[in-house]
């Protein structure tokens, strides 16, 4: 039984050593050895191993973080083959971390990688354990309130969170890093004198964030953060919470997934002149393959939510504030303040 966990890195910082300095070499350049001590030193949960969570796997691990713990209860089946990269045909039937975990480790041997299967330890009192034993905490592709519950969770012990995840051809990032200083460049200094200041964000919880008004916005703001995308996202979470966890998979549910999303739309109050309700082929096409994963998506997805959590260990340049959307069908993503 795996109920046993290790701790994170509570105790002393561990230093790098020249043998990772060179494998490092080129990422200390970037950002700096600071930067790369602090990766170095963090305790990494995700839970979830499907699509956006392989991928986002696979670039915090090559980028040396200390160790990484990989918590999903499931089986591998046939569908997660085509995203996740990890499994193999033979591994149908096992548990994703058992399948997932030698190819973890192969990719970075410096990385400590323990698996956690156990259904056991999403009760609250081993979650809440689990949770403090670790620097920082994402969760892929699950339900909106299995998002809100572990972030609650996270903000009780002041660990950054992140959740990620894809709907067919659109994906999400959101996070919550509680206060967060990082260093940014001084765009108001001269170019011959460059400089970084300090700043700091302010975040706020999902539950607070999905509480969000898009009221004073101005037709252009609007535009640029393509409500039709944030709505029918959080659409597709209110229909998994009426139907137990299930996404829509069939042309039949559009007429209930499109009152859910114009409902959610109406009450947000998005600037009429940009958006009055949403667009009738965006909840087709949401009906029939939101259910399904698809690797472009999840590699982007997964990508830019790996990006987002190096770039918040390594506390250099300001992370996502605080919900990323991407749209598959034109290749673009936007940021949206929500309740920020």
């Amino acid at each position: 039984m795996d109920t046993h966990y290790e701790g994170g890195s509570k105790g002393d910082p561990v230093q790098i050593t020249e043998d990772e300095a060179a494998v490092y070499d080129r990422q200390i350049r970037l950002w700096g050895l600071e930067a790369q001590q602090r990766m170095r030193n963090a305790t990494i949960l995700v839970i979830r191993l499907r699509g956006t969570a392989t991928e986002a796997i696979k670039n915090i691990v090559l980028a040396g973080i200390g160790k990484l713990v990989i918590y999903d209860s499931d089986e591998v089946k046939e569908e997660d083959l085509g995203a996740g990269f990890f499994f193999r045909d033979e591994d149908v039937g096992k548990k994703r971390v058992d399948a997932a975990k030698a190819r973890i480790e192969a990719l970075n041997p410096l990385v400590t990688v323990q698996a956690l299967r156990h259904p056991t330890l999403l009760e609250q009192g081993s979650l809440e354990a689990l949770i403090m034993s670790v620097d920082l905490v994402c969760v892929t592709d699950w339900d909106r309130e299995a998002l809100i519950k572990i972030n609650d969770i996270c903000r009780q012990f002041g660990k950054p969170f992140y959740a990620g995840g894809t709907f067919g051809l659109l994906g999400y990032v959101f996070c919550d890093l509680l206060k967060h200083d990082y260093i940014s460049p001084d765009r108001s200094a001269p170019k011959e004198a460059p400089k970084n200041v300090k700043a700091t964000a302010s975040y706020s919880r999902l539950s607070t964030a999905l509480q969000h008004r898009w009221t004073g916005l101005t037709k252009r703001q609007t535009k640029e953060l393509n409500p039709a995308v944030v709505h029918i996202i959080l659409a597709l979470w209110e229909y998994q919470h009426i139907h137990e966890g299930k996404l829509p998979d069939d042309i039949d549910a559009t007429s209930e997934l499109g009152q859910i999303a114009n409902s959610i739309l109406a009450s947000s109050d998005v600037n009429r002149q940009v958006l009055t309700s949403v667009p009738p082929d965006l909840i087709d096409a949401m009906s029939t393959s939101a259910v399904h994963e698809f690797s472009p998506t999840c590699a982007v997805v997964g990508g830019i939510l790996a990006q987002d959590i190096l770039k918040a260990l390594a506390a250099r340049e300001a992370p996502i504030a605080n919900f990323f959307t991407f749209d598959g069908n034109t290749g673009g993503g936007s940021v949206c303040r929500m309740s920020m």
